[in-house]
């Protein structure tokens, strides 16, 4: 067995997803979920060779640590407790004041909790799985990898707000970005498949899953990214609106809307779920499109379209471009939506590979379409942000 395996824990306010990750190979050793956390039919399953298991939780109140608790217990039983090095924490915001991955002590989770109210459905709920970790764990060191930071690179004008600065600088109201580590990763590994170095390379990053963003990469450095202050801006994702008109929530709110309706409405009855009337799973989309349903076609092209249109506004902050990556869920095995996103990306000229375009799915990288007129390509390559938080925290140790 290696002797730095790591325990990845990302704990969201109802759910909670782990893993030990070699941090060597990258692999996955036993990965699982708890979910339904304050529901009576709250569970906790994982997955080791190949074989799943479930059970229900049966405390009556901290599921999270009830799961924590299952977890420790479910180590031990498998024999790799002492193999255990570090546990890293994804954390989705670290505002301005994280940049990098931290090794966390009273003061970084007291710092986590104060600035809950830039994500106040996640960062509370990370706090919450680092407070159990380290009852369950206290001899292990914790580490808190953040969704952020990567993109704290960006220069002033991209992340500055055409606002008053004073809500700058009275409530930290600016570009943040999400999806940080998956951007990370996936461009490290484009540059190993072209066979340069990151800081030589240029990248237009496309993470598309149930939540979506675009970065912009120079040096290996993030310069621009779709999200903003909350996940909520950018692309149109499963449930989520993505850019809007903000007038639109003045309007709503003179039509007696109260505030709760209306973010209940961007947040969770948009995106594909919204258009379509139909599904936020973008798979029971294009199902739903083969059987003629207008509202899944309409969904579709809505989201190639503003994925494509964010492509090419990122040529921008670019002094070229080596590659567009795609990669999520949706943009390592969805090949009609790639396909989709290419034939709107004609004027870039990218001529797709159709052999490589329905290789490079399930789990396949690869390259699936180029552009002599940018001398650039466009290639999947599977994220493994697990891996980023195994590899960061076993660094800092």
């Amino acid at each position: 067995m290696s002797n730095s395996f790591v325990l990845v824990i990302n704990s969201g306010s109802s759910s909670l997803k782990f893993a030990v990750i070699d941090s060597q190979t990258g692999e996955a050793i036993v990965s699982g979920l708890g979910e339904c956390f304050g529901m009576p039919e709250a569970v906790i399953g994982w997955k080791y060779n190949g074989e799943k298991t479930e059970e229900a939780i049966s405390a009556p109140d901290d599921h999270h640590q009830h799961a924590i608790n299952r977890i420790v217990k479910l180590i031990d039983t498998l024999g790799f407790t002492s193999e255990i090095v570090a546990i890293g924490h994804r954390i989705v915001h670290g505002g301005e004041k994280f940049t990098s991955t931290v090794r966390i002590d009273e003061n970084v989770l007291a710092e986590i909790e104060s600035i809950a109210d830039l994500a106040p459905l996640h960062n509370p709920a990370g706090a919450k799985g680092i407070q159990a970790a380290m009852t369950a764990f206290p001899s292990l060191p914790q580490f808190a990898v953040f969704d952020t930071a990567f993109h704290q690179s960006m220069p002033k004008r991209a992340y500055t707000g055409a606002i008053s600065s004073d809500l700058y600088t009275d409530y930290g109201i600016r570009r943040y970005g999400f999806h940080g580590t998956s951007h990370y990763f996936v461009a490290n590994e484009a540059a190993k498949m072209l066979n340069k170095s990151v800081e030589e390379c240029s990248f237009i990053s496309v993470h598309l899953g149930n939540g979506a963003s675009v970065c912009a990469i120079e040096n290996g450095q993030s310069v621009d990214t779709s999200m903003g202050f909350t996940p909520l801006s950018g692309l149109m994702m499963g449930t989520r609106c993505g850019d809007l008109d903000p007038g639109i929530i003045e309007f709503l709110l003179k039509k007696g809307w109260s505030q709760e309706k209306v973010f209940d409405a961007l947040n969770k009855k948009s995106g594909f779920l919204g258009v379509s009337g139909l599904t936020s799973d973008a798979r029971g989309i294009l199902e739903a499109m083969e059987n003629g349903h207008q509202g899944a076609r309409l969904a579709f092209e809505v989201f190639t379209y503003r994925v494509a249109k964010y492509i090419g506004s990122y040529l921008i902050p670019l002094s070229h471009l080596d590659a567009v990556i795609f990669t999520g869920g949706i943009g390592e095995n969805s090949l009609p939506i790639r396909r989709e996103i290419l034939n709107n990306l004609k004027l870039l000229g990218f001529v797709e590979d159709e052999k490589g375009n329905e290789d490079a799915r399930f789990g396949n990288a690869g390259v699936i379409a180029k552009s002599e007129l940018l001398g650039a390509v466009a290639v999947v390559i599977p994220t493994n942000e697990e891996f980023v938080i195994a590899q960061q925290s076993v660094e800092l140790l």
